[in-house]
């Protein structure tokens, strides 16, 4: 973890901050995923992303149900911030609660067993 890494959770999100986010997380994915993420991404997708990201909030609510689940309804707020900038803080700062409470609960990551 490099020590502008560490830092996170001491200094003020942004929305810069969500979107090197996105990005590092889209590199770690296979090609074939990394390219539908990174083609639904492009300014010019903004009706197939605002659809796609409707219909994964709307999973997300109905969870209850067998194929659908919780998990839809972050990738759908995710994929909505490209075309609603003012949600890239409150998810960057989810993000960054969700890994201090990873850390605190199964360490870093760092240890070698």
């Amino acid at each position: 973890m490099t020590a502008s890494q560490q830092d996170l959770p001491r200094r003020e999100c942004t929305a810069q901050d969500w979107d090197d986010r996105v990005t590092r997380l889209t590199e770690k994915l296979p090609d074939r995923l990394r390219r539908a993420i990174e083609w639904l991404r492009e300014p010019s997708r903004r009706w197939v992303r605002i659809g796609a990201a409707i219909l994964f909030i709307l999973g997300g609510v109905f969870s209850i149900l067998p194929v659908l689940g919780l998990w839809m309804l972050p990738v759908g707020l995710a994929l909505l911030s490209q075309d609603i900038p003012a949600l890239k803080v409150p998810l960057e700062r989810s993000a960054r609660w969700i890994e201090g409470v990873w850390r605190r609960w199964f360490g870093s990551g760092d240890q070698k067993s």
